[in-house]
């Protein structure tokens, strides 16, 4: 009587093991394309930014959000409430993070309504507050004194929720690699909200969500 074979063979097992091998490859190649693709389209905000700044003030030789004639600059005639004047100082008041109200909440507004960007431009849309590739908010607000990480310059911008794993890639894309130092500069949020720059005893980790924020 012929005796029946049970389990797998060395060979059958060798290639499950190898369809299993290249199972895995494709899978993490496939999220190191995009974890690629997030870091490029992260680095484009930062170098867009700028532009809108420079582009607005070529126009309207202003800043836009703190503009004080933004009204007569971006609403349609006999229309006075599209937009709120800023106060004309030269920089932005308020933070980076706010929603609405402040010269720093009012500079996405003011860049689409010139048509410097797309985007609402009521501040009230729940898409108002521009995203990034991560889903985390961004912003912009005057640097030195109040500036979140201790950044100086002219203006900051923050992108938020950004993986410690991509900051890395991030700042060595844009800055000198080194989280913690630099002009871009990344940190975890208090619970208070308040940003705290990386550190030794508040170091940078892969798997948690960053605020990463540049002088421009």
């Amino acid at each position: 009587m012929k005796s029946h074979q049970n389990g797998f063979t060395l060979v059958e097992i060798a290639v499950v093991l190898v369809i299993v091998g290249l199972l895995l490859g494709g899978v993490l190649k496939g999220q190191e394309l995009i974890d690629s693709a997030k870091v490029k389209n992260i680095a484009q905000d930062f170098r867009t930014t700028p532009m809108l700044i420079y582009a607005y003030q070529d126009k309207f030789r202003a800043l836009p959000g703190d503009d004080r004639r933004a009204v007569a600059h971006l609403c349609p005639s006999g229309v006075s409430d599209c937009t709120t004047a800023g106060n004309g100082d030269g920089s932005l008041g308020g933070r980076w993070d706010d929603d609405t109200g402040s010269e720093a909440a009012n500079f996405w507004q003011q860049v689409r309504l010139a048509n410097l960007a797309s985007g609402p431009t009521d501040t009230a849309d729940a898409g108002y507050i521009p995203r990034n590739a991560a889903g985390g908010r961004i912003g912009i607000q005057r640097g030195g004194s109040g500036a979140p990480l201790g950044l100086g310059g002219s203006h900051v911008m923050c992108s938020a929720s950004i993986s410690g794993k991509l900051v890395r890639q991030l700042d060595q894309s844009l800055d000198d690699g080194n989280p913690a130092s630099g002009a871009m500069r990344a940190g975890t949020t208090a619970d208070d909200g308040a940003l705290s720059v990386i550190s030794a005893t508040n170091p940078l980790v892969d798997a948690n969500s960053h605020t990463v924020c540049l002088t421009l």
